[in-house]
């Protein structure tokens, strides 16, 4: 699927100044068009695309612990390229997937060249930094255009016992996973600390970033929620996979933490992604002895 693309819509005669506060950019509660977002999520790619489509006038996240080839904070530089200021507070100041606690603690780890020119700085606290963000209201008429950017969904494995799918985002969990195994390029954090939003569907196992567990250990706060529902659960180091990109986290992630369900399927820290998944792939089958006709 495709995250829209932006058009030309007209700004409100009297622009809201206070931020919009989403735990998820994927999961914006209003109306954000011409508004300072500030968000739970990594500061990647995909994120900073969808605060483009969304409109926002300028846009914090989380830096994710950076990460593999900076990935954490990739999203400030596409964000410049549409003049939009971007902000990453540091995983060690504010939780990621809490926008309310990155709004209160969230300290600036990186931004971009817009961003700058508004007056933010690193070391700041967003507390300070959004008002000045602010400024890009005033600077912005409407959205500009953006490329349709692929929120991707991958096969990587078909076979009858059990389907194994690549996403970028764990939002795009869809019914058809359920009983499978889904590989994401999303942080291991729980939206707002809510276990409800560790995942959408019974899946049999989840895979996640840790976005350098950071303070709180909010980057691996999904696994104890996907244990209390029987979910496997395994979080990738963030050095050694890309946040936002569901098929470098199977092709190269090395998990650094897993649940109790993951453990007793014969999950470790250590282990590379593709061989857990062998190995789940080798457990379904007898814990689901009468489920391979769901997926032919």
């Amino acid at each position: 699927s495709a995250a829209p693309g932006r058009g030309a819509v007209d700004r409100p005669a009297l622009v809201d100044r206070q931020p919009v506060l989403a735990d998820s950019v994927t999961a914006v509660p209003v109306d954000a068009v011409g508004r300072l977002l500030v968000s739970g999520s990594h500061g990647g790619r995909y994120s900073a695309a969808c605060a483009l489509a969304l409109g926002v006038a300028a846009a914090v996240f989380c830096d994710a612990g950076r990460g593999k080839d900076d990935a954490g904070i990739a999203g400030l530089t596409l964000l410049d390229d549409h003049d939009v200021p971007g902000v990453a507070v540091s995983h060690r100041s504010a939780r990621i997937g809490d926008a309310r606690d990155v709004l209160a603690r969230g300290r600036v780890a990186a931004l971009n060249r817009a961003a700058r020119r508004c007056g933010a700085r690193e070391g700041d606290l967003i507390g300070q930094t959004w008002p000045l963000l602010s400024a890009a209201l005033d600077a912005r008429s409407s959205p500009s255009v953006l490329p349709a950017f692929l929120e991707a969904r991958h096969v990587v494995r078909d076979a009858a016992s059990p389907r194994v799918h690549a996403l970028d985002s764990n939002s795009l969990v869809v019914a058809d996973d359920r009983g499978g195994i889904v590989v994401t390029g999303s942080h291991g954090g729980l939206l707002g600390g809510r276990d409800a939003s560790a995942i959408k569907q019974a899946v049999f196992a989840a895979f996640y970033n840790d976005a350098g567990v950071g303070i709180d250990e909010a980057g691996i706060s999904r696994l104890p929620a996907l244990d209390r529902r029987a979910i496997a659960g395994i979080t990738v180091d963030a050095f050694s996979a890309r946040i936002g990109d569901g098929l470098s986290t199977y092709r190269d992630g090395i998990a650094t933490h897993v649940n109790r369900t993951a453990a007793a399927l014969g999950a470790a820290p250590g282990m590379r992604v593709i061989d857990i998944v062998d190995r789940l792939c080798a457990a379904w089958l007898p814990a689901n002895p009468t489920s391979n006709a769901d997926h032919e």
